[in-house]
């Protein structure tokens, strides 16, 4: 009779049968009596136990770890070394974007903060009798029959790069220095006091205050007059006759230190006045007022980035005047028929090119040079600006 367990057709030919046939002879002396079984205790070891010694399957990331998981025999692993090469890397591309940003030929030195703003005014007096007549006319006959109208005659020179500016820089410089003349010479509420906002917000905040106080008290200390920082007329004296101020002149640029970028500019504005509402009459209608304005204008990188300027110095020469007026809070001119005053020490030409012949006092005599021969030699007309 088959027992449980055996192959369902019998055992297979060759094998014997039993479970003692089954049995190795080193097993047959083995036997275990009832109460060793009962005394033995089971035990079941977990996973990390049934591990034993075996490394763990997962390495660890750290870079730094000198053992443990992802090192054999206490040395660093491929991953380990790899990472401390890549932050050394970061490290030594760093050091060396931060020594070439400070060895840059355009690093910005440290902020230096603005000087007061030193001028000099001086009032030139005729030489004979004031001329007078329609505007047109004026200038047909005067040094300025070829000046540009307004902002035309106000021209930018070639822009090159220097050590430390680029040449969009440089340019940026010119066009804040050129509108700085636009500003505080073309203006018309500027021309006769109305507004002084359109100079001020060019200016340098560090000299703001002393901008304000030249415009409030005007003194000719030789720092607070109002007709160094700008163009006004007296407004009980004169008014402008005519918007198409000519004007001429030039602007260069140089590099005076690191960082620091000056614009001088030299131009010669040319005005129509007549007399203001309530002053005497003129006798032959309008008369031409001739301004010289020499200044400096210095720059830095936040000057550039804010288009603001500092004005560090004005040399003023305008005529004709009494040179017993003072120009400090604005020009007095004198007007068509008015003859010669006070005269100055030395004649003084506004119109002349290159540097101005600088009056050896406080008043000056105006020059008057003589007017082109012909028309044909004038420049070409140019349409005003607004």
């Amino acid at each position: 009779m088959a027992v449980p367990g055996d192959p369902p057709n019998g055992t297979p030919e060759g094998i014997g049968g039993g479970d003692d046939e089954f049995r190795s002879d080193e097993y047959r002396s083995v036997v275990f009596d009832e109460d060793f079984v009962r005394a033995a205790r089971i035990q079941e070891f977990s996973a990390q136990e049934r591990m034993g010694e075996h490394a763990r399957a997962v390495r660890s990331r750290s870079v730094w770890s000198g053992g443990g998981a992802g090192h054999r025999g206490g040395r660093p692993g491929r991953g380990a070394r790899q990472g401390r090469f890549l932050v050394l890397f970061i490290a030594v591309a760093f050091a060396a974007a931060v020594y070439l940003g400070l060895r840059s030929p355009y690093a910005a030195p440290p902020e230096a903060t603005a000087q007061p703003l030193t001028s000099t005014v001086v009032p030139l007096a005729p030489a004979g009798a004031v001329p007078g007549g329609p505007p047109a006319e004026l200038y047909a006959q005067s040094p300025a029959a070829d000046y540009r109208v307004g902002a035309a005659g106000i021209t930018l020179p070639a822009v090159r790069h220097t050590p430390h500016f680029t040449d969009g820089q440089v340019l940026t410089a010119l066009s804040i220095a050129k509108d700085y003349l636009v500003q505080s010479s073309l203006d018309p509420d500027v021309l006769t006091g109305a507004a002084t906002r359109p100079v001020r917000v060019l200016l340098d905040p560090d000299q703001l205050a002393q901008f304000d106080r030249s415009m409030t008290l005007p003194s000719g200390d030789g720092r607070h007059a109002a007709t160094g920082w700008l163009v006004r007329f007296d407004p009980g004296t004169a008014v402008v006759a005519d918007s198409r101020v000519r004007v001429s002149g030039t602007l260069a640029f140089e590099e005076t230190a690191p960082g620091v970028l000056e614009v001088t500019t030299d131009h010669t504005f040319v005005y129509a006045v007549r007399p203001a509402t309530g002053a005497p009459a003129a006798a032959d209608g309008a008369s031409l007022f001739t301004v010289r304005r020499e200044l400096r204008l210095r720059f830095d990188r936040e000057d550039l980035g804010a288009r603001r300027a500092e004005l560090a110095s004005a040399y003023v020469m305008a005529g004709p005047q009494d040179c017993s007026a003072d120009p400090a809070a604005g020009f007095r001119p004198l007007l068509a028929g008015a003859g010669p005053t006070t005269v100055g020490p030395a004649a003084s030409d506004p119109y002349a090119s290159g540097h101005p012949r600088r009056a050896a006092g406080l008043c000056g005599v105006l020059a008057t040079p003589e007017a082109p021969e012909a028309p044909g030699e004038q420049a070409p007309s140019v349409s005003p600006v607004p």
